[in-house]
């Protein structure tokens, strides 16, 4: 062995792999405080997103006011006939009070009535829906109902149907319509001219075609026929337009009604609404302002989950209904169920088989 190569073997290493070894310390050390920063970071982002995540669901849920229907109704309830077929029934109040006092006619008309009354019928497979309006004008026989204080409201015959949610709300609504139809209603939603109008500006509008012109008096809308792109003050119009739209009557309205909800459900579609976390929840949080539904739809998770089973639904294949009526023989200006057509109507819808042709046929008709 040379001196030289003693020198090299002898001498205390002061850089190579000692150097290595002192930059990878450090190099370690310094890794693992930014993973640790990273950590904590996370940690703080996640916290955050949940505690907002947390505020959005209590938020919105707030937002949503419920009636248990079992305990407002008893038992005076139609059995379901078919599991997993679905009947909700939609109610539009006309309610000035707070956010609505400023919408469309406003203070100057007090109390609340039910402007609008749908049952959508929606069949065991979930892959359409049946639309059925029952005119604000019919003449029915309501049952003995409780109002929300609990006081009993004996029941009445030749009662308007738009007065029954004035009287008694919405639970001697469901009630009067599962009486008149022996239809069993498993849900209800009902929204107010606030609600509707936040809904359609939060979609940033609806686009609806008319095949003829509205001439609204008055404070109402008017537009040409063809395609028309509606604001949510403009849409609230346009489903309680009457006069100066076909015959004038409540039978007109009811068709530009199941437009405009036609129309509504395809935009939502068309969107994808429900597939963008952001707009989902812009539409959420004003789809739930003034809403009212029964406490087995009351939270975000079962409307959701709700919502999820109608996902095959098409808008373009809804069914939108009637009820058959006829014009009152002693006060011409109301209806009432024109038969057997309102029978045929109930029991198919009943028993979750197809509309047969003549009980979508109804002697009184928008001119």
């Amino acid at each position: 062995m040379t001196a030289d190569t003693q020198d090299r073997t002898t001498t205390p290493p002061t850089g190579g792999r000692a150097a290595r070894r002192r930059s990878a310390t450090r190099t370690r050390t310094r890794g693992q405080k930014i993973r640790r920063a990273l950590l904590w970071t996370l940690a703080v982002v996640l916290v955050a997103l949940g505690a907002g995540g947390w505020w959005m669901y209590s938020h919105l849920n707030g937002n949503i006011e419920s009636v248990d229907l079992d305990k407002a109704i008893g038992d005076n309830r139609p059995q379901k006939v078919v599991e997993g077929a679905q009947n909700v029934l939609v109610i539009g109040s006309d309610s000035r009070a707070g956010e609505n006092s400023d919408l469309d006619g406003g203070s100057s008309v007090a109390g609340a009535r039910s402007d609008t009354t749908l049952l959508i019928h929606i069949p065991a497979g979930r892959s359409k829906a049946t639309a059925v309006s029952i005119p604000r004008d019919t003449l029915i026989t309501r049952p003995d109902c409780k109002d929300e204080k609990g006081k009993t409201i004996p029941g009445q015959k030749r009662a308007m149907m738009n007065s029954v949610y004035a009287l008694a709300g919405p639970a001697c609504v469901v009630n009067t319509v599962e009486q008149m139809s022996g239809v069993r209603v498993d849900h209800f939603v009902e929204v107010d001219f606030a609600g509707f109008k936040n809904l359609v500006d939060a979609l940033g509008g609806v686009t609806v075609k008319l095949d003829k012109p509205i001439n609204g008096s008055k404070g109402g809308i008017k537009l040409d026929a063809g395609e028309h792109r509606l604001d949510g003050t403009q849409s609230l119009k346009f489903v309680r337009t009457r006069k100066g739209y076909a015959d004038g009557s409540d039978l007109g309205r009811i068709g530009l009604q199941q437009k405009f909800m036609t129309a509504m459900l395809s935009e939502i579609k068309k969107q994808d609404a429900l597939g963008n976390p952001a707009r989902l929840y812009k539409l959420a949080d004003a789809g739930t302002k003034s809403l009212t539904t029964d406490s087995e739809l009351a939270s975000l998770t079962k409307l959701s989950d709700f919502a999820k089973s109608m996902k095959g639904v098409d808008p373009e294949t809804m069914e939108t209904i009637m009820l058959p009526v006829a014009y009152d023989k002693i006060d011409p200006n109301r209806v009432i169920a024109a038969e057997p057509n309102a029978t045929q109507l109930w029991e198919a819808v009943r028993n979750d088989q197809t509309i047969p042709a003549a009980a979508k046929k109804s002697p009184a008709k928008a001119g």
